[in-house]
């Protein structure tokens, strides 16, 4: 069993580096709703809203700590989202 009990320090230039990528990618995926992609628009921002909530849970919520049985469920999460959305978008189009 790993131990909890000791800190983790995180320098505060790397949340200052996250938050900045979280910015730019915020400014992106508005960006993108001012062009038109047709179906790609959806698709462009949810990848980019996904890339977000990834960086959040490692970096913020300090998933990147953790022990990999919930690493491993986060990713089951993530997995089953986007299999779950791929079967949207084929209804979606196909209707």
């Amino acid at each position: 069993m790993e131990n909890h009990n000791e800190p983790h320090i995180v320098p505060f230039k790397t949340y200052g580096i996250i938050l900045a990528v979280l910015v730019v990618l915020t400014l992106i995926s508005v960006a993108v709703t001012q062009i038109d992609l047709a179906s790609l628009t959806v698709f462009t921002a949810i990848l980019l809203a996904t890339i977000k909530s990834g960086l959040v849970l490692v970096y913020f919520m300090h998933l990147k700590f953790d022990n990999k049985l919930l690493k491993a469920l986060v990713s089951a999460v993530f997995i089953l989202i986007a299999l779950v959305m791929f079967v949207t978008f084929l209804d979606y189009n196909y209707r």
